[in-house]
């Protein structure tokens, strides 16, 4: 199942390993790997980037860093092939992306000789533009009977769906809330009818899609290699403001 009808999919910028998912997916679809093997992957990927970060192997850290954005898409795809999906496997996710993009920033932070409070500041605006990305586009999902596993207003402990268990969906609900709470209130507070305004346009929703974790690390991974990382932080930190640029054409116009 696809995460959109297809009618309604728009050219993510965020998505470009979806492909290379895909395959990864299909092979492992008549096998024992279950996506929590894949998400496992993941965070394997994403720790190797943060060491070869730390070491100055920028190339290699570009590379496991879209590594780390193809596996991040696999486990849901796995999920989907084997038409198993579970909120243990969304929010495991999740807290493992915001642990990592926190590890991320700190390396870099490290090499670059920057101020612990940019690196924190930037680190913030990263999440906050994650965290708007994914919330238009639940909302479009959930408009149009997409992929549902992630909810539009994440308020209260779903209910265990099958072949899971209630206490790891507790569990993991708990430090998803504990770790995302203050994001998804933020952009609520700042947008909170966006659920009940118009369907947004495809080239909005690509244009949107530069906030979501999988372009953000390419970015980090092509600032590695040009031998630019003194800017990554930087970079982060200013363009946060396009949260709020793309907040006010959604009101104004949408």
């Amino acid at each position: 199942m696809s995460k959109l009808p297809e009618e309604h999919k728009f050219f993510d910028l965020s998505d470009y390993g979806r492909p290379a998912a895909k395959v990864i997916a299909n092979s492992l679809k008549n096998t024992s790997f279950t996506p929590i093997h894949v998400t496992i992957g993941f965070i394997i990927s994403g720790l190797i980037a943060i060491f070869c970060i730390f070491q100055r192997f920028y190339w290699l850290a570009a590379l496991f860093l879209i590594f780390k954005s193809i596996l991040d898409a696999a486990d849901g795809e796995l999920a989907r092939v084997k038409q198993k999906p579970s909120y243990t496997g969304r929010y495991l996710d999740s807290v493992a992306d915001i642990i990592l993009n926190a590890l991320f920033f700190m390396a870099i932070g490290f090499i670059t000789n920057t101020a612990i409070w940019i690196c924190l500041v930037a680190f913030l605006g990263l999440q906050l533009q994650g965290t708007l990305y994914n919330y238009y586009y639940v909302i479009l999902r959930n408009k149009f009977n997409g992929d549902t596993t992630s909810r539009v207003f994440e308020d209260k402990t779903p209910k265990a769906l099958i072949g899971e268990t209630q206490k790891h969906v507790n569990i993991l609900f708990a430090v998803y809330k504990t770790l995302y709470g203050a994001f998804d209130k933020t952009i609520y507070a700042l947008d909170s009818n966006a659920d009940q305004g118009e369907v947004m346009p495809k080239w909005l929703m690509t244009s949107v899609s530069t906030l979501g974790l999988g372009f953000q690390l390419l970015i980090i991974a092509v600032l590695l290699v040009l031998g630019l990382k003194e800017i990554i932080l930087p970079f982060f930190l200013a363009y946060t403001v396009m949260v709020f640029v793309f907040i006010g054409i959604r009101k104004f116009f949408y």
